[in-house]
């Protein structure tokens, strides 16, 4: 089997058990199933127009190089926000005409390091950006090639900080303006026009919202077409959620039928930018039970996991499934913990009134989904040393990030010349 499962009793990743890993790696880590991405990556590309389609995975759910390896070893491309990104993605020979480049806050040395590496395309958020890039461009003496992302005031109807399509929000230019825009940047010498993007925002479980911002873009794009803009191209972002109660994934066939029904006639190369719903189900976070701590209201599970490990419950109240690696019995009698980690905030929290099975001291327990926005988010607050990272593929692992130590991590401050 793949992934993550019980059998015998015992937790697996793929074809290990996540008790034999524990011993030997120690807690926490974190333990990705590469077995898993694949079969994420082809189920997603197996639903879409088999001609002109490019899925760009995001890096920012997960920027450690085994995963960019495994998604770009399939024909996977890039979507980067940041310099940094664009570098992982070359390191982990991802060709440059599969880079797309987003971000409403690009800056002149990234943009520079883009262009000489001659990428796919730019997702411009701005006039300003326009401007910049044309300037550089100049001085290379290299076109870059763009598309605006376009604002189409679409609530994604998901959490506030990771909705990105309404006109309040930061990102894109609004389908108001969008005619203006693409007029100013059909004077610059050195834009290249390619096409129309958008990314409405993320964690979508319900398909309404892209409907109706594909819908908005395609009719931008004909309007486009038809004032004689050289659009090949419609970038459809990503956005698309996964399940984190484990009940049912979202119906990937469901999200491609919309996609034909509103963008598919319009003989545009079509490009995707999936990254959670590649990678956040195909990542696990292992963790130890420090101390079962029985207050007068509640019992406190705490684990040597910490907010600095995985900061998504903290930050978006975020609901993750909760697991102890050893398999709870059909009869087995349920208890109810917070499970809280040992930072000094009360905020170090992963679940609140969830329902297990008696815990101990010292019991393994995984939190499930952690595959996206999981490390790639982690923090040595507390000066507490990073938790490593694993890939499993069937019965093989690798440590694909080691835990660091803390005199390589004290040794990154640097005295100032009066304190030594």
């Amino acid at each position: 089997m793949i992934g993550f499962y019980y059998s015998g009793g015992e937790f697996y990743a793929d074809d290990l058990k996540i008790k034999d890993l524990a011993k030997t790696i120690g807690t926490p880590f974190y333990c990705y199933s590469a077995s898993l991405i694949e079969h994420r990556f082809k189920h997603f590309q197996a639903h879409l127009p088999k001609n002109r389609t490019l899925i760009c995975y995001a890096l920012k759910a997960n920027s450690n190089q085994a995963i960019i390896k495994t998604l770009g070893r399939l024909g996977a491309g890039a979507d980067v926000v940041s310099e940094g990104e664009l570098r992982r993605a070359l390191t982990a020979n991802i060709p440059p005409d599969r880079i797309v480049f987003a971000g409403v806050g690009k800056q002149k040395n990234e943009i520079t390091f883009a262009l000489q590496n001659n990428i796919y395309q730019f997702n411009v958020e701005s006039v300003e950006e326009l401007k910049v890039l044309n300037q550089i461009a100049e001085e290379l003496k290299i076109k870059a090639k763009i598309a605006l992302r376009i604002n189409p005031n679409v609530d994604a109807l998901t959490h506030g900080k990771i909705t990105t399509g309404k006109s309040e929000n930061k990102f894109g230019i609004n389908i108001d303006q969008a005619f203006e825009v693409y007029n100013y940047a059909k004077q610059l010498s050195w834009i290249d026009i390619k096409g129309v993007a958008v990314h409405i925002g993320s964690q979508l479980i319900d398909w309404q919202p892209f409907y109706q911002s594909f819908q908005k873009i395609a009719q931008l794009v004909k309007e486009l077409k038809k004032n004689n803009f050289p659009i090949s191209r419609i970038d459809l972002g990503g956005g698309i959620g996964i399940d984190y109660h484990l009940d049912q994934l979202p119906n990937i066939s469901e999200y491609c039928s919309i996609v034909e029904k509103t963008v598919g006639y319009l003989d545009c190369d079509l490009i995707f930018e999936p990254g959670r719903s590649l990678c956040a189900d195909s990542g696990i976070l292992v963790s130890k039970t420090i101390y079962v701590k029985k207050g007068s209201d509640r019992s406190f599970v705490i684990i040597d996991a910490a907010m600095n490990d995985f900061i998504r419950p903290t930050l978006y109240d975020a609901w993750h499934n909760i697991q102890p690696v050893k398999e709870p019995l059909k009869d087995e009698k349920f208890y109810t913990y917070d499970i809280v980690g040992p930072v000094c905030e009360t905020g170090d929290t992963f679940a609140l009134q969830r329902h297990l099975p008696y815990i101990s001291n010292e019991d393994l327990l995984v939190i499930r989904s952690t595959g996206a926005y999981g490390a790639v988010m982690s923090s040595n607050y507390n000066t507490r040393l990073n938790a490593p990272e694993i890939m499993v593929y069937k019965n093989q692992y690798k440590i694909i990030r080691e835990r660091t130590n803390y005199h390589d991590l004290i040794m990154l401050d640097q005295l100032p010349d009066w304190l030594e």
